[in-house]
């Protein structure tokens, strides 16, 4: 299997394979078109740490935790654990900050993109299409030359601390601790919305350890694919997107889950404008910060502390969009989400031409 995930066809292989757990995901009980979301998901861990409180987003979600073990005990079993990082961190964790407040203002991640695409969201064309463009953009300044910095070697603990922090957020999950006379906190669990749907623990961490491996061995990324399409005119990533979007549709289906249209789809708006622009700011700042979300979970658990940064900066954007109104709903933007939308896409450009080198 090994040898397969690694061929030029692993990516292919990879993304078939999370097509139908990602669909499976909603009917043990995940939100509509929201079986595997990082950026959802983010948020939700945000707002089960008490980041913000909007009560119907809080609950730590196990699928993130298998990511990086998963991804964690691949490395080591491969020799490819390699603890690294010092490449530009500030600049990564703004990154990682707007990188979620575009996501948010669409609603999803790439990967819930294509999630909602396969699941009759046609709303998310909109989406993915912001997305091409802000990759787009961003393969412009990379053939400028431009480049965060190399990671330095660190030393073989400093990787860990990622792992650590997902066995940490699993006890919290199982343990639930509360403190104060009246049992509150310090994690908060949605008792309705999007936060208190969810699979049974053991089968998202099952999935998320087994994603976690998959994407680790193939390379899997979502947002690398179209990188290298356009800039190499490379398809071997391409080859995943193609084959999770097929695997997940025809899993929902077969489930009974598919649902075409634009109105009354599941955490999801209309506003093709800010779906489209949200993205476009999402897109940028990934590529500028080397890959998907999803990738930067699974490199954070090969002990790339710069990918941690980022998940950090992703987990603040999080907090921030719901504390300041700057999210979406399915009632369409939040209040401030197109000025920051637009601040974002301000700071990328600023990122992309303040750090290009002379390219021969």
């Amino acid at each position: 299997m090994n040898r397969l995930l690694m061929s030029k066809n692993g990516p292919a292989i990879a993304g078939l394979i999370i097509g139908v757990l990602a669909a499976l995901l909603v009917k043990f009980g995940n939100p509509g078109n929201m079986g595997v979301c990082v950026a959802c998901f983010t948020r939700d861990v945000a707002g089960a740490l008490g980041l913000h409180r909007a009560a119907v987003v809080q609950y730590l979600r196990p699928e993130l935790a298998g990511f990086i073990l998963g991804s964690f005990i691949s490395a080591l079993i491969y020799k490819e654990y390699r603890p690294r990082g010092g490449s530009s961190p500030m600049v990564r964790f703004g990154l990682g900050f707007f990188a979620m407040i575009g996501a948010l203002v669409f609603l999803g991640c790439p990967w819930r993109a294509y999630l909602r695409l396969a699941g009759g969201d046609f709303n998310a064309f909109a989406g993915i299409a912001g997305l091409i463009v802000g990759i787009a953009i961003g393969v412009g300044f990379l053939y400028k030359g431009f480049s965060l910095g190399a990671a330095r070697s660190n030393p073989k603990m400093a990787g860990l601390v990622m792992p650590l922090i997902a066995l940490s957020m699993l006890a919290l999950l199982v343990i639930k601790p509360l403190f104060g006379a009246d049992g509150t906190g310090p994690i908060f669990f949605s008792e309705k919305g999007p936060g208190s749907m969810h699979a049974p623990l053991m089968i998202a961490l099952v999935v998320g350890l087994l994603v976690g491996w998959l994407a680790q061995r193939s390379r899997f990324c979502t947002v690398g694919a179209i990188r290298d399409l356009i800039m190499i005119k490379d398809g071997h990533l391409f080859k995943g997107i193609a084959a999770f979007i097929a695997a997940a549709f025809v899993t929902n289906m077969v489930l009974g889950q598919f649902k075409a249209g634009f109105e009354n789809q599941p955490v999801a708006h209309t506003m093709q404008l800010w779906n489209f622009m949200g993205m476009v700011l999402s897109g940028l700042a990934f590529t500028l910060a080397g890959g998907c979300p999803g990738r930067m979970f699974i490199m954070s658990g090969e002990g790339d502390s710069d990918a941690g940064i980022f998940i950090m900066g992703m987990l603040v954007g999080a907090a921030f969009a719901h504390n300041f109104s700057l999210a979406s709903s399915g009632a369409g933007v939040g209040a401030f989400g197109i000025p920051a939308t637009i601040i974002g896409l301000v700071f990328c450009f600023a990122v992309g031409g303040l750090f290009l080198n002379k390219v021969d």
